[in-house]
């Protein structure tokens, strides 16, 4: 069957696998601390040209979204994030688990604004019994969206100015940032995203790594005693060199953003296919996630073929379904699948 399912379906890009196995045999040091995992680091700080940014890896999204906010919040604050963010629809509670409450804004398109954060903010404030309250302590955004969208230099701005006036950092979910950064709607600069909000997170699992994420603290704002809320929440490799080798062969050679870039022009040619066809967006995406409106009747034969994504019901008769195109995906696959449909 072809397969459009998800962007982690594959193990890893070529080149990763092949630099685990030359330096397979090497002795280093464990925990982070080996040579492979500085260069790593190192590379990220030069492509974001911020040398006193401070970078660290963890093996996943949600586990990552769940240390940073446990480690940035105190114990009476929560989070402010999209009513149709990733972590408030897809990972189980993990936030609240932490002790931390989600606290759900509404959205367009799953993109959060600065006015609905504003206002939220200013109206938290303006009640006399706010001291009983969740605190608002961060905002937590996902760059792209979970329904594929990105964020204007603009949008971007004015979320972070937000931010600092009323001083609660801002999170950026980057599980598919190359995605979002290559797009060609993206006005936005990868030194720029770095420089408008307080920390990030460089997706690896679904952009050619076997797995891991690198958390970027953006302004000497790493958070005290950071390697030991990692530790607590059992999330320290001792073989940290196992992310620290592919992040660094990921930031060799630009290899990244080519990753990146394939998904995205894959994606486009799927939209291109499907429009042509009659067949309806659920919105506009230019990244690597493409929504559409079809027929239930439809949805179930092309299921005996296709693997997609089944995401929400639009009406009696039709649903949403999404396809996922990644690092990986070959043109060939791209243009069976259009012949299916």
């Amino acid at each position: 069957m072809l397969s459009f399912e998800n962007d982690y379906s594959e193990g890893a890009h070529p080149r990763i696998l092949q630099k685990l196995v030359e330096t397979n045999m090497h002795q280093e040091a464990g925990y982070g601390e080996d040579s492979f995992t500085a260069q790593a680091k190192a590379k990220i700080k030069t492509v974001i040209d911020n040398p006193s940014a401070s970078v660290h890896f963890l093996q996943g999204g949600t586990q990552t979204n769940q240390i940073v906010i446990d480690a940035l919040l105190e114990p009476y604050e929560g989070v402010i994030t999209p009513d149709k963010g990733h972590m408030n629809v897809h990972e189980a509670g993990a936030i609240e688990y932490t002790g931390h409450k989600l606290l759900s804004l509404p959205t367009v398109d799953g993109k959060l604004t600065a006015a609905e954060v504003r206002k939220y903010l200013e109206t938290f404030y303006d009640d006399d019994h706010h001291e009983f309250m969740v605190f608002p302590g961060m905002v937590y955004i996902s760059y792209p969206t979970e329904y594929g969208l990105i964020y204007s230099k603009k949008e971007l701005t004015e979320l972070h100015q937000v931010c600092k006036e009323y001083q609660i950092p801002l999170f950026i979910d980057g599980a598919r940032l190359g995605y979002g950064l290559m797009s060609s709607a993206s006005d936005i600069t990868f030194k720029e995203l770095a420089q408008l909000c307080d920390v990030f997170y460089i997706g690896g699992t679904k952009t050619g790594a076997l797995c891991g994420e690198a958390v970027v603290f953006t302004s000497d704002n790493e958070p005290k005693h950071f390697i030991t809320t990692i530790k607590q929440h059992g999330a320290l490799l001792a073989k940290g060199r196992l992310i620290g080798i592919q992040f660094l062969e990921l930031f060799s050679n630009n290899l990244y953003f080519e990753l990146s870039k394939h998904a995205d022009e894959m994606s486009q040619i799927v939209k291109k296919g499907f429009l042509e066809k009659g067949y309806r967006p659920y919105l506009n995406s230019d990244t690597n996630q493409q929504f559409f409106i079809v027929e239930d009747t439809k949805i179930k034969a092309l299921a005996q073929k296709v693997r997609f994504a089944r995401w929400l019901r639009y009406d009696d008769t039709h649903s949403v379904i999404r396809f996922s195109t990644c690092w990986a995906t070959p043109e060939k696959n791209v243009q069976e699948l259009l012949k299916l449909i």
